[in-house]
């Protein structure tokens, strides 16, 4: 579905991913690991086209990303959920969930009804402003609003990070959810390696920017967990 090839990324002069090869299969959850700071928000950011590649091609169901604006890219069926969540505070929990509605390529202007049926509280509270809510409660938000869209890939930076145990588990079972009953391909970024284990179908290991380990879940040992996750 989404195919990475000889990516490079600078900031200024400073080279921060070098050569990258990675694919993303369809119908599967590929969860984005290392340590802080080796390029996985960054990766997210090129292929959302937030941030610029210096060379190396992208390739979404035969589009070439690397020639779309950023703004082109969410009308292609790519819904992505930036790490720290980004919802507007001083937006209704409805304004958020409608701010998606545009890049729908079916041109729908109604919220879809099961982005209520995965997140009953975001109905309860959709004539809250989104900066009251909690955490958590923002997460799903932020989800909600990537779904909008009708998404075929949806990716993940960090959704767990500061989001209480309960609600962690919550957001488990929803992505394996949108995979099982919707077809969504999934890229999630993640640290805590229970969850992904317990989400994930494979694994991509970046190390100061250089791809080093992909492959099933199944296939991520020990080995590779201290080498490049335990700090």
């Amino acid at each position: 579905m989404l195919q990475i090839e000889s990516l490079n990324q600078f900031y200024g002069e400073s080279h921060t991913l070098w050569d990258l090869d990675i694919g993303f299969a369809e119908g599967e959850c590929t969860c984005v690991m290392g340590r802080n700071g080796v390029g996985k928000t960054t990766l997210m950011g090129c292929i959302m086209g937030l941030l610029p590649i210096r060379s190396g091609r992208m390739t979404f169901q035969g589009e070439d990303l690397a020639r779309l604006p950023a703004e082109r890219r969410a009308g292609l069926g790519i819904g992505y959920v930036p790490q720290g969540r980004q919802i507007f505070p001083l937006l209704t929990v409805e304004e958020n969930l409608r701010i998606g509605l545009p890049a729908r390529r079916d041109r729908s202007r109604q919220i879809p009804r099961f982005i209520f049926e995965l997140f009953p509280v975001l109905e309860q509270m959709r004539g809250r402003r989104g900066g009251d809510l909690s955490g958590g409660q923002q997460q799903q938000l932020a989800i909600g609003r990537a779904l909008v869209l009708d998404p075929t890939l949806l990716i993940l930076d960090e959704p767990t990070e500061g989001i209480q145990p309960n609600i962690v588990h919550e957001i488990g079972d929803i992505i394996r959810r949108l995979m099982d009953d919707l077809g969504l391909t999934v890229i999630l970024v993640e640290q805590k390696l229970p969850f992904a284990r317990r989400v994930g179908d494979r694994f991509a290991l970046l190390d100061r920017g250089r791809l080093k380990a992909q492959g099933p879940m199944a296939d991520l040992g020990e080995d590779l967990v201290r080498e490049y996750l335990t700090v």
